[in-house]
């Protein structure tokens, strides 16, 4: 103690820190009075900010949750609380929380609960809630620091509460990553027959597809069907002397018409080093090219997609279609057998900090639909 009264800064003892930090730099009370750090000190560090308590007994430091909460990991710091908190072996992340734990798209209106799941009993506290549910072998796993439901038990599980775009979206981007097979799917689905709900994930099982590279994608597609437009090939190449000029999200053969949803991520946050002002010069020097070859473009936003705008999508893409393409194609047409996830991290699919949940290393948040 400063002689003035002023508590000195509490470093935490190395014992403590070096496992804390592959799990959010989370410790505990227990952590702490394992190393001799008493209750009076813990006290002194929470009041003048040095950590801040989570929940009964789990702590972060200050400066470790500053660096989790401007990379996006508030979710799963919360998550990580909770199981630390609760320790209890035979429950794990499930729903919308190990949507976000394996980085799949969620509905933007989803709660901030960690949601779990336990074999034996139901429960609900402070910021999280726990179902009770079967748990068969293979239907957990370990993400790095997470114990979560695995990827294919996730996205049925969310399939039978989210909107059908929400839950299409979630198992597109899982088969889009390798994350699940369409084996391992219809495994859930079986084990799962007498679930309530249960139906609506076999619907979103069999309205998903692996092409579609970011939820505008998949909501177009399903958008497309919905208004009775004839089905396009999702993820084409389009080839001129050689060249790739560029992939269109769907492509209608007959008429030479690419269809390209645009959301306003690729603009403001474009990959590969590109500047905005890069990504739109590109764009156009392709598209001016393909277009004077004949090749015609629909880019529906996402208001496009809303209710209102619907029959006037319709009506665009019915008088583009009415056209047919060139005879003579001085381009070259190669559908993609798979899609290819869009995120520039290496390792892991792309979404290694999460299931390497370390601090200490400050990471650039991701750019996705994700909440």
């Amino acid at each position: 103690m400063h002689r003035r009264g002023v508590p000195l800064p509490l470093h935490l003892p190395v014992a403590v820190d070096e496992p804390a930090r592959s799990r959010l730099g989370i410790f505990t009370t227990a952590d702490l009075l394992a190393r001799g750090v008493g209750e009076s000190e813990i006290r002194a560090a929470v009041r003048t900010g040095t950590w801040v308590r989570l929940r009964t007994g789990v702590f972060v430091t200050a400066r470790d949750l500053a660096e989790i909460e401007a990379t996006g990991r508030r979710p799963g710091l919360d998550a990580l609380a909770v199981m630390t908190c609760l320790a209890r072996p035979s429950a794990v992340l499930s729903g919308a929380t190990a949507a976000w734990v394996w980085g799949l798209p969620r509905p933007r209106q989803a709660a901030a609960v960690v949601q779990l799941t336990d074999p034996h009993r139901w429960r609900r506290g402070r910021g999280w809630v726990m179902t009770q549910a079967a748990l068969p072998d293979g239907a957990t796993t370990m993400r790095g620091a997470y114990r979560v439901t695995t990827a294919a038990r996730t996205v049925v599980d969310v399939a039978r509460t989210w909107a059908e775009v929400d839950a299409v979206a979630a198992i597109d981007a899982a088969l889009l990553r390798g994350l699940v097979t369409r084996h391992e799917l219809a495994d859930v689905l079986a084990g799962q027959s007498r679930v309530a709900g249960i139906p609506r994930s076999v619907r979103a099982v069999e309205l998903s597809d692996g092409r579609a590279e970011s939820w505008l994608e998949t909501c177009g597609r399903l958008v497309f069907g919905a208004l009775g437009l004839p089905p396009f090939v999702p993820q084409v190449e389009l080839w001129v002397d050689g060249r790739l000029l560029e992939v269109v999200d769907g492509w209608y053969a007959e008429a030479a018409l690419a269809i390209e949803f645009d959301g306003r991520v690729k603009y403001l946050r474009p990959r590969y080093g590109r500047t905005p002002e890069d990504e739109l010069w590109r764009e156009k020097r392709a598209e001016d090219t393909l277009r004077s070859l004949g090749v015609r473009f629909v880019r529906p936003v996402a208001d496009d997609l809303g209710h209102r705008q619907r029959p006037a999508l319709a009506a665009r893409v019915r008088r583009a279609l009415a056209e047919r393409g060139p005879a003579t194609r001085e381009f070259e047409e190669v559908p993609r057998a798979e899609g290819r996830f869009r995120g520039e991290d290496t390792g892991d699919d792309g979404w290694l900090f999460r299931a390497d949940d370390r601090v200490g290393n400050r990471r650039p948040p991701m750019v996705s639909r994700a909440t």
